[in-house]
């Protein structure tokens, strides 16, 4: 690749992906029981997940600033064009730090090419744009090419989720405490999207089973070509939900490929155990 791609821990892939794809990984970070750790690196999801259902609290803080200074000096030291795609600007400061972090090594490469993308995308939907840079800088796709289709991929990107419960998500800042007031009686499920960024109550739905089939209404509504789509699953802990899901969406649609994968912990902190994320590209122009 002419382009070095470098991720960060939201994109919810696995840690293998970036070594057999040779992106540059940056972990953010996950507090729990007053110890703190890198994601991926030092803490697994399940870990996470386990703590929340003892009744521990997992908060999460952005990549360190220092690990940017490093990755972008060595890059710039060896003039090799970089794109970063940020986890959403809506859910973590990490982009703003990158940005900042981008500036200060400018001002001593000046002609280092580097492009910071706002995905305004999580979880495997980050991830899906983050294997979308893969593809394009293994065409060989330029710095100002990769930010320019990124910037119209990541507009396309559907997220469709469940959570067991909103108090995780309310508790982080993530929705407001008033949209977290669903009720956890009657089987209520809530299902959730994300808009320029951030994370949107759509629909209350009583019971898994209805709930999984509006989410495949809504694939309908909302899909382009899903038959040629890469179709991507998120659970929290919950592969059991995730599998039953992914049937349907094979039975439905007969997408190109199904990717499932458990929510990684710096996300997982906040949406909690029992989450199901389906990501897909939408038809909108």
């Amino acid at each position: 690749m002419n382009v070095q791609i470098i991720a960060d821990s939201g994109c919810d892939l696995p840690l293998e992906y970036y070594n057999e794809n040779s992106v540059s990984f940056i972990p953010l970070h996950v507090q729990l029981k007053e110890n703190e750790y890198e994601d991926l690196i030092e803490i697994q999801p399940k870990t996470v997940f386990d703590a929340m259902r003892e009744g521990e609290v997992a908060k999460t803080s952005q990549a360190s600033p220092n690990h940017f200074k490093e990755l972008f000096t060595r890059f710039a030291e060896k003039n090799i064009p970089c794109v970063y795609i940020a986890f959403s600007s809506r859910l973590s400061g990490t982009y703003q730090t990158a940005v900042m972090i981008k500036n200060e090594v400018l001002e001593q490469y000046p002609n280092f090419q580097i492009a910071i993308i706002d995905s305004k995308c999580a979880s495997l939907g980050h991830g899906l744009a983050v294997k979308h840079a893969v593809k394009l800088a293994a065409e060989g796709k330029t710095v100002t090419e990769l930010e320019e289709a990124l910037a119209s991929y990541c507009t396309k990107v559907e997220h469709l989720f469940t959570v067991d419960n909103l108090d995780y998500l309310a508790r982080g800042g993530r929705i407001s405490k008033a949209s977290a007031f669903v009720g956890g009686l009657l089987s209520i499920k809530p299902l959730l999207h994300v808009e320029d960024g951030q994370l949107v109550p759509l629909e209350k739905i009583r019971g898994r089973k209805k709930l999984f089939r509006r989410i495949i209404e809504l694939m309908k509504e909302r899909g382009e070509a899903l038959d040629k789509q890469t179709i991507a699953i998120s659970h929290g802990d919950d592969e059991e939900a995730a599998l039953e899901i992914k049937k349907m969406i094979e039975d439905e649609f007969s997408p190109k490929e199904i990717i499932v994968n458990m929510i990684g912990a710096t996300i997982g902190a906040h949406s909690g155990p029992g989450t199901i994320a389906i990501f897909f590209l939408n038809n909108e122009a």
